[in-house]
Formats: C-alpha cells, sequence, structure tokens
C-alpha cells in the first residue's frame, strides 16, 4: 500500500504532485538543516481518496498516529495534555500555490483544561493560551462547521469571556460542545482541508490560473511556535527581492507580538521587515542569512513566512515567489548576472504573457474613482478619448487633433476608418472574437466589448448607463484588461517596454527594458519558428519590422476595399456587364497596387503574404434592412429612391442566409470574373516596381478558403500565366490558407498545388467547432467556462485535441507529399503563448500575428525551443 503521511525529514522540494508545494518545501528547508518547526504531510493521494469517496483511505488514521507519536516525542509534549500540551497547525498545500484559497487551522490541541497547561508552560499571563484557544474556536468553527462567529463580541476585551462566547454560539449553531478530544479536532480539521479543495473560492481560482481540478491538496501538520507571546515575539513575511520591481534588497512586513493569521488578515498594521534589526538584531541576522541560503538554493526569488517565538526564529514556510511582469524579467536577467541560472533557464521562467502586460499603458487608479460600466477587456492597454458615434465623426475629431473613443453596438468593416482614427474602441454587443476585438488587437488598440449597461443611441449621439448621460465629444476612459469604462480622463502611463520597440528608448537606459532586450535577443537565437506580422498598411508593416517581424504572414487586402474606394466596390457589384465590371476592376487596380508597392518597400528582403479577398461581398455594401427602409420611405413619400432601388436589389440578390459560409474567398474569385486576376495583377505589378527601384520583393499569393484541390489549381494557372507575363521572371510563391476542415483533411492532394499553406485557425476552429465566433461568446461561453467545458475559449489558445489534431494531420500528409512545403499559422492564436508552443511542436515553420504581438511570439518562440531541448536530454 502507498505511504500518505511522510515526515518532514522525509521529502524534498521535488515532490510537490505528492507532498503539495507546502510540504515539499518544508522538508526541503529541513534537509538543509533550517529551523523548522517539525511536522509531517499527509500526501494528495490521500486527498484524492477522500474526496472520491468521501471516507479517509483505509490505513491513513493508523499513519498519523504514527507519526504525530514521533512528533510529541521530538517536542517532549503530548497533543492535549492538560498540564504541558502540545499544539499543531493543520495547513492546506495544493501543487500549485493558491493563497488563501483554502483551509488553515492554529492551536489544534486546547480544550478547556489543556488551556491552563498553556498558560502555565508559558510561564505568563493567561491572556496569550485564552486568546490562542480563542483563535482554535473561531477557525475549527468556520472551517469544519461553517459556524458565523460575527455575533460573539463582549463589549470587553477579555479572551476568557470571547471563549465562553464563541463556545455558546458554536453549541446553537452546531447542537454540539466545541470537541474537547485533540484526536478529533485533529481528525476533523484535515478532513476539512481536503474538502476546501473544492470550495467555490478554490474552484474559481483554480479555473482562473487554469489548474487542473484533480490534482487535489495536501496537508500539513506542524508543531506551533507563537508569535503572540510578548514583545521579544512575532511573524513576519519575507521576500529576498522586491517582488514588485525585482531589486535587491530586504523587503517584507513584521508584526510583533501577533501570529501569521494577523500579517495575512491586515486587522492590525504592520512594521517594515528593516525595524526587526533594530527589535531583534540577533534574528534578523540570522533571517537574512536563511534568505541567502534559500535563494540560493532555489536560485529564484523567495517568499518567506516565519515566527520568533522568545528571540528563537522559526522558518514556517517558503516558496518561489510571485511577482509582478517587471519583475519576472529584472530578476531572471539578475540571476544570469550572478551566475545563478544561464539564459535557457531564464527565458523558461518569463512568458509571453507576461511581456504582453508589459507592452500596454495602464491607468493609474486614484482613490474614489468607480467605473461607470464593465464590458470584457478584447484588446489590453488605456485609452482615453472623446466619444465618437460613427466612424466619420471620430476621423474627422481625430484629425483635428483630439483623441477620440469610437463607441458602437458593435463594429463591422466600415467602421474601419474610425476605428484606425481611434484610441480606442467601446461596444455594447460582441466577445473577444468580435469585429472590434479581433480588427482592435490587430492595430494595437484598446478595446472593451460588451458592455451591456450601455445603451448606445447613435442617432441621438449619445449613450445612457445608470441614468447618466454620456454625449458627443464628452470624454471617456476605458481599460481594455480590465475591461472598465471610466467617465472624464483617468491618468496614463505609457508604457517603456513599446517605446524600446518603437526605438525611442535604448535597453541601456532602463534596468526592465534592459532586460526585455535581453531576453528577446537570447530567444531570437534558439527559437525555429519564424514570426511573421498580419499587416494591411506600409505602416503597419514598418511598425512590425521594428518589433522583429520577419515578413509579413498575412495582408488581407479586403481592408483596402474601404472608406474612399468603396463606391468602386459597390459599381463592381452592381456591374450590369463585363464592360462596367472591367471599368471597376480598372479603377481599383492602381490603388491596390500602391497599397502592395507601400507594403514591399517596409519589408524588403523578406517574405509578404497577400491574401487575395477572402469576405463576401455583401460586406462591402449597406444593411439589407436599413436599405430597405430607407427605399421604403422614399417611395411612400413619393420621392425617387434613385441608386438605392438598384442597390437594393443587388443586395437582395447577394443576401445569404449564413454569409460566412455561403459565397465567399476562392468561390468569390471564381465565381466573379476578372477578381483574384486584378488583385494578382496589383501584387506582381508592385513587386516588379519596388525591384526595378533597387528592392527586393518576395511576393507569395494565398488563396482563401480553399476546399478541394480543384479550386486552388484553377486559380493557380490563372495566377502563373499573369505572373509570367508581367513578371519578367520575379519568383511568386502561391498557397493557400487552410481554414476549411476539409482541407485540412484532404492536404496531402492540396499540397500538390501549393507552393506553401497557412492555417487560418479562426475560421478553421469555427467551423471545427460548428459555432460563429460572432455569436457564441456572449451566449454561452461563460457558461461553458464556469463548468469547466472550456478551460478558456477556443478562439484564444488552440483546441490541441480537436483543431490542433487536424492541424497536425494536415501538416503530416501535406509534407509526405511535398517535402519542401513551407507551413505557416496566420490567425489569431499566431500570438496566443501557448498556441506558439503547439505550432513549434507540430513542426510549422512560422507564426504571423498583429504587429504588437510580435515581441510576445518571438519570446515564447524562444521558450518553446528550450522546453523541447531540455525534453530532449532527460
Amino acid at each position: 500500500m502507498a505511504t500518505l503521511v511522510y515526515d518532514f525529514t522525509q521529502g524534498n522540494k521535488d515532490q510537490k504532485a505528492l507532498l503539495g508545494g507546502k510540504g515539499a518545501n518544508l522538508a526541503e528547508m529541513t534537509r538543509l538543516g533550517l529551523p523548522v518547526p517539525p511536522g509531517f504531510t499527509i500526501t494528495t493521494d490521500a486527498c484524492r481518496e477522500y474526496l472520491r469517496t468521501g471516507t479517509e483511505p483505509a490505513g491513513l488514521a493508523d499513519e498519523v498516529t504514527a507519526h504525530l507519536r514521533r512528533l510529541e516525542r521530538q517536542m517532549g509534549r503530548r497533543l492535549g495534555d492538560p498540564d504541558d500540551p502540545l499544539l499543531v497547525s493543520v495547513r492546506s498545500g495544493a501543487a500549485f500555490s493558491m493563497p488563501g484559497m483554502m483551509e488553515t487551522i492554529l492551536d489544534i490541541g486546547l480544550n478547556d483544561r489543556s488551556v491552563y497547561g498553556l498558560a502555565a508552560q508559558r510561564g505568563e499571563s493567561e491572556h496569550s493560551a485564552w486568546d490562542s484557544y480563542r483563535r482554535l474556536i473561531e477557525m475549527f468553527g468556520r472551517t469544519v462547521f461553517g459556524v458565523d462567529f460575527d455575533r460573539a463580541r463582549p463589549s470587553v476585551d477579555d479572551p476568557r469571556e470571547l471563549v465562553a462566547s464563541y463556545q455558546k454560539v458554536f453549541r446553537e449553531h452546531t447542537g454540539r460542545e466545541f470537541p474537547q478530544d485533540p484526536r478529533e479536532q485533529l481528525d476533523l480539521a484535515v478532513r476539512a482541508v481536503f474538502e476546501s479543495w473544492n470550495s467555490e473560492r478554490a474552484t474559481l481560482y483554480r479555473r482562473q490560473e487554469r489548474i487542473p481540478a484533480h490534482l487535489g491538496t495536501a496537508v500539513n501538520v506542524m508543531a506551533m511556535v507563537f508569535g503572540n507571546l510578548g514583545e521579544d515575539s512575532g511573524t513576519g513575511v519575507a521576500f529576498t527581492r522586491d517582488p514588485a520591481t525585482g531589486e535587491r534588497g530586504v523587503y517584507g512586513d513584521y508584526l510583533q507580538n501577533a501570529q501569521g493569521e494577523d500579517v495575512v488578515a491586515g486587522i492590525r498594521n504592520t512594521v517594515p521587515l528593516q525595524d526587526l534589526a533594530r527589535l531583534d538584531p540577533a534574528s534578523y541576522a540570522e533571517l537574512l542569512h536563511h534568505m541567502t541560503v534559500l535563494e540560493n538554493h532555489y536560485r529564484d526569488l523567495c517568499d518567506i513566512e516565519f515566527t520568533i517565538e522568545h528571540g528563537k526564529l522559526w522558518m514556517l514556510q517558503t516558496r518561489v515567489g510571485k511577482r509582478t511582469a517587471a519583475a519576472a524579467f529584472v530578476i531572471a536577467s539578475q540571476l544570469v548576472d550572478e551566475g545563478l541560472i544561464d539564459l535557457d533557464e531564464a527565458l523558461a521562467r518569463i512568458t509571453g504573457a507576461q511581456l504582453a502586460q508589459l507592452m500596454f499603458p495602464a491607468f493609474e487608479i486614484r482613490p474614489g474613482v468607480r467605473a461607470i460600466a464593465s464590458g470584457i477587456g478584447a484588446s489590453p492597454g488605456a485609452a482615453v478619448g472623446r466619444v465618437a458615434f460613427d466612424s466619420g465623426r471620430a476621423t474627422a475629431l481625430a484629425a483635428g487633433g483630439d483623441r477620440v473613443i469610437l463607441v458602437r453596438r458593435e463594429t463591422n468593416p466600415d467602421d474601419l476608418p474610425g476605428m484606425i482614427a481611434a484610441q480606442g474602441v467601446l461596444t455594447s454587443r460582441g466577445g473577444k472574437t468580435s469585429h472590434a476585438a479581433v480588427v482592435a488587437r490587430g492595430m494595437g488598440k484598446t478595446c472593451v466589448c460588451g458592455a451591456e449597461e450601455l445603451e448606445v443611441d447613435a442617432a441621438r449621439r449619445e449613450l445612457t448607463v445608470g441614468g447618466r448621460v454620456v454625449r458627443e465629444a464628452d470624454v471617456l476612459s476605458i481599460d481594455g484588461t480590465s475591461g472598465k469604462v471610466y467617465l472624464g480622463e483617468l491618468p496614463v502611463a505609457p508604457s517603456p517596454v513599446v517605446r524600446y520597440f518603437e526605438g525611442e528608448r535604448a535597453p541601456a537606459t532602463d534596468r526592465l527594458v534592459a532586460a526585455v532586450h535581453r531576453m528577446l535577443t537570447h530567444a531570437d537565437t534558439r527559437r525555429r519558428l519564424g514570426v511573421r506580422a498580419n499587416a494591411d498598411t506600409g505602416t503597419d508593416a514598418a511598425r512590425a519590422r521594428r518589433f522583429g517581424a520577419e515578413g509579413v504572414g498575412l495582408c488581407r487586402t479586403e481592408h483596402m476595399f474601404l472608406g474612399d474606394r468603396r463606391p468602386l466596390v459597390e459599381r463592381l457589384i452592381l456591374a450590369s456587364d463585363d464592360r462596367e465590371r472591367e471599368l471597376a476592376l480598372a479603377g481599383l487596380l492602381p490603388l491596390q497596387q500602391a497599397d502592395f508597392e507601400e507594403i514591399f518597400r517596409a519589408m524588403d528582403g523578406v517574405p509578404v503574404t497577400i491574401r487575395l479577398l477572402d469576405p463576401p461581398l455583401h460586406e462591402f455594401l449597406p444593411s439589407l434592412e436599413e436599405l430597405a427602409v430607407k427605399v421604403g420611405v422614399a417611395e411612400a413619400l413619393g420621392k425617387d429612391p434613385g441608386s438605392d432601388l438598384a442597390l437594393l436589389a443587388a443586395v437582395r440578390r447577394m443576401h445569404e442566409a449564413n454569409p460566412m459560409l455561403g459565397l465567399r474567398g476562392v468561390r468569390l474569385g471564381l465565381v466573379v470574373p476578372g477578381l483574384f486576376a486584378m488583385q494578382v495583377r496589383a501584387i506582381v505589378r508592385a513587386a516588379v516596381a519596388h525591384r526595378d527601384a533597387g528592392g527586393d520583393p518576395k511576393a507569395e499569393i494565398m488563396v482563401p478558403l480553399v476546399g478541394a484541390v480543384q479550386e486552388l489549381e484553377t486559380v493557380r494557372a490563372e495566377a502563373e500565366k499573369l505572373v509570367a507575363e508581367l513578371g519578367d521572371g520575379l519568383p511568386v510563391r502561391i498557397g493557400t490558407m487552410i481554414e476549411v476542415p476539409r482541407a485540412a483533411l484532404t492536404a496531402g492532394e492540396i499540397a500538390h498545388a501549393a507552393d506553401f499553406f497557412s492555417f487560418g485557425t479562426n475560421d478553421l476552429t469555427q467551423m471545427g467547432w460548428g459555432f460563429s465566433r460572432d455569436d457564441v461568446e456572449g451566449a454561452f461561453f461563460s457558461r461553458y467556462l464556469e463548468l469547466g467545458i472550456f478551460g478558456m475559449s477556443p478562439f484564444e489558445s488552440i483546441d490541441r485535441a480537436g483543431i490542433g489534431r487536424m492541424i497536425r494531420i494536415a501538416v503530416d500528409e501535406g509534407r509526405a507529399a511535398r517535402p519542401d512545403l513551407h507551413i505557416g499559422v496566420c490567425g489569431e492564436h499566431g500570438g496566443d503563448p501557448d498556441s506558439v508552443r503547439f505550432f513549434h511542436e507540430a513542426g510549422l515553420d512560422y507564426v504571423s500575428c498583429s504587429p504588437y504581438r510580435v515581441p510576445i511570439a518571438r519570446l515564447e518562440a524562444g521558450r518553446a525551443a528550450v522546453a523541447g531541448s531540455a525534453s530532449d536530454t532527460r
């Protein structure tokens, strides 16, 4: 039978899965010879068995008895002895740190008799003994029986009266007396800690931190030491470095004549840890020594809890400390300089998610500031500006020098100019994968979506929330991280990291910037994955290159058809014959060519993958409902609806019940004569013009939404003919976007007609799961996350089991058919840290993401390579 209980002398720090983080680290400190109160750990195996069956595992009681007897011998006291009692604490300890989420019970072993023995043992007034008894009744009652002690407050602060009052409340709530048997106290406390694993707050925390629910918690039973025995006693928390900035020094809090729970609860004001040097110089010097030992041993920032009992220092806990994103980078770099870790390990200790936090500005929230509404933080950052309710007004305000917040019920492609002009976007509908969210993230714009409290009335140019009216040109502040919306202007602190990427700040001028530069530089030397950017303009492409992009992995040509080009698109759609269609295409051709030339200049010498038109053409036309009303009103008033009548007929002709699964992508290119040919001509002419100007264009043409090899063969034949006619020997690669499940499953066939694949994971996820990303987040995603069906949205991080499997099939079969097939990804997942690691493991050649996520992808690609190397050597 497996061992269920381990003495602190038996374990080590590498046994966190079995002993929990706290137990493993207590064992490690004991092994290092540090002054740890003796005790033992009940394993996570025992917890899982208890949670599975509802009863203690066979043999657990006997093992606890054996270890308890050993502890009593070590301490020279017995649990509950009325003359000289041993007291113990019972604390949770999961494999992953979950501070404050589960239960702790102190002073187990006290009862109506042993409290007198404790007072005599301490050789002082009985106050502290009775106070310890009060703590036990309160913590035990709340944790084990759910007793509410808030009404047990006598008018005088006498611990004896408090104990009597607490016992009365306990009896009234439970129908029984407070347990006087110390072993019953211990056994009930252990069960309560087991059960706290599934408490509401612990469950919520695990979901937030993505900690697996099946792990369970260990339970640590430790001999009590007391910091509440007078002025020569106390308790504190220490950090070996500043967890906020990473700077070396003495950081922490100390509280005289107190127990550890007093520090955590914040019920008394602490003093800085440095004050301990004055209060107890010997303990302070010993503590600094132990801190150095632990940091050198763990080779990381350590978070330490300690107690001083009558001048004797005891180490109660250590763990690798939580830290801010800034501190994570600074500490990793410092530890390399100190020779404690190498650059590979430093890279493994930081994350792309932390880098993302450092790249966005943040509000400085002052006391008393309250949000007027909350939504979904869809694109991080802090944005302040005057409210504009449509794209035209946003553009006009920005042109006049104002910062703008574009406020809409929801956005559509027509809003793009306003989104570009705005500092941030706020919508009352939609989620993290809505149009507003996806486009804002791509542009590095702050975005809050789905703020349902807002009633947006674009016609009246106002929004209302909680009885408050916000009108156009009023100022709002939106927080794309928290999803909060504030009235008026909040102060914003700019990100020094983004200023570094933009070339405004040299690495040597700031410790944090220097650490980020160092880690990214090393990531670039280690990564196998290339990193490109999704960029639709020369400005975006230039920014992406400054951020370290090695090309454009996705240029969405549909974004070039908006604004003042919209009439040409409408002419194309409404063309009644070939001549009208050719005239519209001829008008678009030079505009598209100029766009591509600008991007080729910004990305000289590196690949630029240009996707031919993907969305259905109806997206470039007015809403069917709005246009029908407009025409109907005109006719009712006896007015001539003019061109609106023909436009309405065209919109009706093109209307589809589900346009995202209808006439779009390659289907559109095959049905609308000359459309793709015009785009290919523009690409080739732009590349030739750039080459003739002395540049080195590397053009790639991507055909979207292919589901059958015959579709790609047809488009490729026409494109190759145009390249041969216009390119004068220009090499142009032609490939496809794998975004239809059938394409992934027939990749071996499609590869014969493709020079490259690029996975469009947004649509692949949408079609693979069978739901619309524009509809489902607000409808049921939150419920799925609550139920644990989703660990997180499959549009945020790749679904490895389902969508990921299709990607692996496509990679394997595509390369089997064509070994030199180049493969990348250009969906939203290309900038997600967890997804980048998957793409590395799946054997892709590159990822592509928005310019602002390029550094994150670079870092994660390097971390994935380091993790792969480490696993190869094990």
